[in-house]
C-alpha cells in the first residue's frame, strides 16, 4: 500500500475529466470546419494563456487576430511589444504596440 504519489507514475485522468475534453476538442474542431476560423480563434484569443497570446501578437495570420493579441497583452509583456515597435514600426501592429506601450 501506497502512502504517497509516485512522481514517475503518469497522472492518471479521470473519466470524466477526460470525456469533457474530448467534447471540447469535437466542439472545436465542428467550430472551426463550419465556421468562420478568425472568429473561433478570436473568441479562443481571450481564454488562453500569456504564451499564446503573446504568440498571437508576434505571428497571428488574421490581422484582427493580431490586432487583438496586442492589446490583451499585459506588463509582463513588455518585451513583445517593444519587440513589434522595433520590427514593424510603421505598420498598424507596430503603431498598436506604440499605443499599448504608451498606455503603461
Amino acid at each position: 500500500m501506497a502512502c504517497c504519489d509516485d512522481p514517475t507514475e503518469p497522472k492518471k485522468l479521470d473519466r470524466r475529466e477526460f470525456i469533457r475534453l474530448q467534447e471540447q476538442y469535437g466542439e472545436l474542431v465542428r467550430d472551426l470546419l463550419t465556421e468562420d476560423p478568425e472568429k473561433v480563434i478570436l473568441k479562443l484569443l481571450n481564454s488562453t494563456n500569456p504564451y499564446l497570446t503573446e504568440l498571437a501578437a508576434l505571428r497571428a495570420h488574421h490581422a484582427s487576430v493580431r490586432l487583438k493579441a496586442i492589446e490583451l497583452l499585459d506588463k509582463s509583456s513588455q518585451t513583445i511589444l517593444q519587440q513589434i515597435v522595433q520590427k514593424e514600426a510603421g505598420s498598424v501592429f507596430g503603431l498598436a504596440a506604440t499605443a499599448k506601450l504608451g498606455k503603461k
